[in-house]
């Protein structure tokens, strides 16, 4: 099951080599970003977590995927994913900048290497063998709950400030013109995952590798936003935007975030890929062939 395509690999390998840079070009020079300085410290530690968690991961994923571990690919996926989320970030929630070029490289690679990593057959074999072989109706659950709240919090914050003369105070300290958090996960993030949940509820193959990756996204993001949280407090005490009061509930959340991502996981190392389940981009796997797989 190992990848071996060439286009998946080069993509992965320059979307590692771009975050890197930005990430250390924006960790390191304390005069590239301009704005408030608790945004920019809580820049500065989502670029620590690029450098020091998610391109290890990425090319550490991508090394065992290319000898043979199926369960790599998870974290290929979710790992590019957080890639591409935090990319929209630092386009979008930092003012323009020299790095601006560097940012778009990294969503853009980040994006293309998504589609390539897709468009791998071994990801599709990894789905069908999870639906086969995990119990999925409780992950599913899990998402729709995780999903569910984090709607409800971002709704609770935008939906008074509809009325506000500009500048609504929502956005106070920010420095912003509107929070492509909310953009991001309000218009693409939790809808896939709601949907994804919905497939993976169905024992459909492709539930299994969305919602996988993006179970792994959501870990790597929590660690970031403790991170973040840290640098931002740190670099401005007084912000109401960040707190030090954030950083342990969401390494707990984090923690838990991977309990998921092992109830779909622990029986594929032994279980492996068997013929016939592999599935591709819109199809099903049906409980009536999984029996006939087993």
């Amino acid at each position: 099951m190992a990848v071996q395509q060439r286009l998946p690999v080069r993509l992965a390998a320059a979307t590692a080599v771009v975050s890197l840079a930005a990430g250390l070009w924006t960790l390191w020079d304390h005069g590239l970003l301009s704005g408030p300085e608790a945004m920019q410290g809580s820049a500065r530690g989502t670029s620590l977590v690029v450098v020091a968690v998610a391109v290890p991961l990425l090319l550490a994923s991508v090394a065992a995927a290319r000898r043979g571990a199926a369960v790599a690919l998870v974290f290929w996926g979710g790992a590019t994913l957080y890639l591409v989320y935090n990319a929209v970030l630092l386009l979008f929630l930092t003012p323009f900048n020299s790095a601006f070029l560097l940012y778009v490289a990294m969503l853009g690679t980040g994006l293309w290497s998504a589609g390539a990593l897709l468009a791998t057959p071994q990801v599709w074999d990894l789905g069908g063998t999870v639906v086969r072989e995990a119990p999925v109706r409780g992950v599913a659950a899990y998402v729709w709950v995780v999903a569910g709240l984090n709607a409800l919090l971002w709704l609770a914050n935008v939906v008074p400030a509809l009325d506000d003369a500009a500048p609504t105070p929502m956005l106070d300290g920010t420095g912003v013109t509107t929070n492509a958090i909310y953009v991001q996960d309000l218009a693409v993030w939790l809808p896939l995952m709601v949907v994804a949940a919905g497939w993976l509820s169905r024992r459909e193959a492709r539930g299994a590798v969305v919602v996988l990756a993006g179970l792994v996204l959501w870990v790597v993001e929590a660690v970031s936003i403790a991170v973040d949280q840290a640098f931002g407090a740190a670099a401005d005490p007084s912000s109401t935007v960040v707190s030090t009061d954030l950083v342990v509930p969401f390494l707990v959340l984090a923690v838990v975030g991977l309990v998921p991502v092992w109830v779909l996981l622990r029986r594929v190392a032994t279980a492996g890929s068997r013929p016939g389940t592999a599935s591709f981009p819109g199809t099903t796997t049906t409980r009536r062939s999984l029996h006939r797989a087993s």
